[in-house]
């Protein structure tokens, strides 16, 4: 399999807004080959008017002019992931069985980069062909057509994505923001709530702009919906990709296995309305009429009004 044969689906969405729970719902689909973590593509060298607001292994990657394949890989942060393949004992996910060296993955990168020239979409195809040919206990139906990644707010660089790789799909996650906020003030250094809902804001601001510049290539559904009915609000992104829509979308899984809970991927850890309603009514009045105010230009777009 070369790196034209495979298309890239992006997930993106602000933190705390159901971007990994999305994610596990489309782990079991037996024509997706699905990153096992927030595949955090984004190098050091990304710097530009949102480099303050999100952190670089967030954001599309760049890669030097003068650079090798070597190089190229090394500068790839994928954070989960490495640590998971390094330093098991440290990883949020040592209990998961994950049987994939990174040196390997390097070498398969080096040689899928060699073999389709050395670019940024290659570089970023190559990056989960290699992921996928290393990862020796990975679940597959043999179907799979599509590579799959998540990178929390990467829809802010949703040009940069198409220009790279023009038949690559995003689809973005949106959240109520007070369920939101209030699932990210239980981190243990939260954003204040004026610096949370400006990013809330930027990154659906870009969502809405790339849907309406390239609605064929980009999807965005709320998580509520998800929550609701995981297959109904899924099911017709997947048919816009020439997709199945088969029963797996009505759980989340890793490696095809069934989670009982979507914690330490994500912050959701039961992705049902009424948890999500509870985290909303934990909130302050005074914190309520915050966010109202502050996402107020977003609440009519996504049907939160």
């Amino acid at each position: 399999m070369t790196n034209s044969d495979q298309t890239l689906l992006m997930i993106s969405a602000m933190y705390e807004n159901g971007g990994n729970t999305v994610h596990r719902f489309l782990d079991g689909h037996p024509q997706l080959a699905v990153y096992p973590f927030e595949s955090q593509l984004g190098t050091s060298l990304v710097s530009d008017a949102l480099s303050s607001m999100y952190p670089n292994k967030y954001r599309w990657p760049v890669f030097p002019l003068s650079g090798s394949p070597a190089q190229d890989y090394a500068a790839i942060i994928d954070e989960e992931c490495r640590v998971r393949t390094r330093t098991p004992h440290v990883s949020k996910f040592r209990h998961v069985e994950l049987d994939l060296s990174d040196d390997e993955r390097g070498a398969l990168y080096r040689q899928y980069v060699c073999d389709q020239g050395r670019s940024t979409g290659n570089n970023v195809m190559a990056f989960f062909r290699a992921t996928f040919d290393a990862w020796k206990n990975r679940q597959t139906s043999g179907q799979e057509r599509v590579f799959v990644g998540y990178s929390p707010i990467i829809g802010v660089d949703a040009d940069r994505i198409f220009a790279d790789l023009p038949n690559a799909h995003l689809l973005h996650v949106v959240r109520n923001p007070w369920s939101a906020y209030a699932d990210t003030t239980r981190r243990p250094v939260p954003l204040p709530l004026d610096g949370y809902l400006l990013r809330w804001n930027v990154c659906q601001m870009h969502a809405l702009r790339a849907r309406a510049l390239r609605p064929e290539r980009v999807h965005i559904v709320r998580i509520e919906d998800v929550m609701a009915d995981p297959r109904a609000a899924l099911g017709p992104i997947c048919q816009a990709m020439g997709l199945e829509q088969p029963e797996t979308l009505t759980r989340p899984t890793w490696n095809g296995q069934p989670l009982e809970e979507v914690y330490p991927w994500g912050t959701i850890r039961q992705p049902t309305l009424d948890a999500n309603r509870a985290a909303s009514d934990s909130l302050s009045e005074a914190d309520r009429a915050a966010i109202g105010l502050w996402a107020s230009p977003y609440l009519d777009a996504f049907g939160y009004r």
